[in-house]
């Protein structure tokens, strides 16, 4: 059960009233929102940055790179702490810290100053987004779930299709200062939206919060994603094998203790749900196939059509607007349509858009790279809703806290992997057509996604029978 600020009791399975709900989703947008634009914001001003503060290429990148690790090392740990506190204490503290995060970073004066204040956001936006989708069981009616996750998706789209020219509006009048600047009304309106509207959920577990298990989490994640990033830029092998030693001693001692938890950090019980299990290595596998198309196709648009910064990113800019169209569509459609059939659907078109994407040659049109880029956006919108929804739908509603998190997580191991990859076939692959070797590697994971999705049909659809209700 849920309670109203007058504590009128409500069904959970009926979700908020309108207009609350309204209000609460608006304030679950900005937050969102918000910590997208900030990793797309900032891309753009990273050659300003190094310019004033003096520093190299490769070190300013540890504004982006803290940020991100950050939200690696903390996301589980607060997806289950927003099991033990709630989602609403969680996700709203997010709010408020990174409102205060992103003021110092508009104040700084020196790198070191903003790429603390940076990773303090990271840990901010760690708390937002780990209970982001968990809260929606409790906005949403649960036939209704998916349309959530469909506006969850359509806001995703919009603020990183928005991001480069959000960054390039506000340089044009003012400083990178007012970058993070814009971070703090915005906070601010969702911070108070959420305090009046958003729910009180009454279901939470009992147990404490295992501290032991959160560092083990910190060092096992934070360590594999800084592997990665050593592999594809080719650092000290030694220094390699000795972080992967201690990785394999601190992520076996980690997945042991997690094993012997009724609810553990790691959720490995969810990952006992053949319809959950399978909805994660899909979402892992998509995850990739994109960014190997997002992280390649810049250096073929600039290097061999010979395309601006700025032409580049309105080139793909129909992606995200494509994704920005079908996914609140696939929520609609998940109400009625198994999840495995839309998923599969999904990544096919996204398979075929990538694969169309390498056999791109130096004389094709920019008409022809817009179709196959909204190919793969609307393919990829057509998978995300169904797929989320069904990761979050999956789960009980007790631990919904790990199944937020666990999406989460699959995103960003995905990505990781998939920029991972990137560099490493750059690194072998002949110059003139290692992008159209990282599409076609793309299009082979997005195959095996659709392939993956598709055995989720022998499984009964976690949201299709709840369609069934009034």
């Amino acid at each position: 059960m849920i309670q109203t600020n007058n504590t009128t009791p409500i069904d959970e399975t009926d979700g908020l009233p309108m207009p609350r709900r309204i209000w609460a989703v608006v304030s679950i947008g900005f937050a969102l929102c918000m910590s997208v634009l900030d990793v797309n914001i900032i891309n753009i001003v990273l050659p300003t940055l190094s310019h004033d503060f003096g520093t190299s290429p490769a070190v300013t990148t540890w504004i982006i790179n803290g940020y991100q690790l950050a939200i690696v090392v903390s996301l589980l740990s607060f997806s289950s702490l927003g099991e033990i506190i709630g989602y609403r204490k969680v996700f709203l503290s997010g709010i408020g810290l990174f409102c205060i995060t992103s003021l110092i970073c508009a104040l700084s004066d020196s790198f070191w100053t903003l790429t603390i204040a940076r990773i303090f956001q990271g840990f901010s936006a760690s708390a937002i987004t780990s209970v982001n989708t968990a809260q929606l069981r409790y906005v949403y009616p649960k036939s209704q779930i998916g349309r959530g996750m469909g506006i969850n998706a359509m806001v995703v789209a919009i603020s990183a299709a928005a991001g480069p020219s959000v960054a390039s509006g506000i340089l044009s009048i003012a400083s990178w200062h007012w970058l993070f600047a814009i971070n703090v009304p915005l906070g601010i309106t969702a911070l108070l939206l959420g305090i009046k509207h958003l729910p009180r959920q009454e279901e939470r577990t009992k147990r404490k919060f295992d501290f032991v298990s959160a560092i083990a989490n910190a060092i096992t994640f934070g360590l594999l994603i800084y592997t990665l990033d050593g592999f594809a830029h080719h650092e000290e092998m030694d220094f390699l094998v000795l972080q992967l030693i201690i990785l394999a001693i601190v992520g076996t001692f980690y997945v042991r203790r997690q094993l012997t938890q009724t609810t553990p950090l790691l959720p490995l019980d969810l990952l006992r749900i053949p319809i959950f299990r399978l909805s994660i290595l899909t979402s892992i596998c998509s995850f990739i196939a994109q960014m190997a198309a997002m992280v390649s196709l810049p250096f073929f648009l600039q290097n061999t059509l010979g395309h601006s910064e700025v032409m580049t990113g309105l080139l793909l800019t129909p992606w995200p607007l494509a994704t920005l169209v079908t996914a609140p569509l696939a929520g609609y459609l998940v109400e009625r349509i198994h999840p495995g059939i839309l998923g599969s659907i999904g990544m096919v078109l996204f398979a075929v858009g990538l694969f169309s994407l390498s056999g791109l040659t130096a004389e094709s049109s920019d008409i022809s790279i817009i179709l196959r880029l909204m190919l793969c956006g609307a393919g990829f919108g057509l998978f995300q809703t169904p797929n989320n929804s069904t990761i979050i739908s999956s789960a009980p509603t007790q631990r919904s806290g790990g199944a937020s998190g666990m999406l989460g997580m699959a995103r960003l191991l995905g990505q990781t992997f998939g920029t991972t990859l990137v560099a490493l076939l750059f690194s072998f692959v002949v110059h003139d057509r290692s992008t159209a070797v990282c599409l076609m590697v793309g299009s082979g994971f997005a195959a095996v996604a659709a392939v993956v999705s598709s055995l989720r049909l022998s499984q009964p659809s976690t949201l299709k029978r709840e369609t069934n209700r009034p």
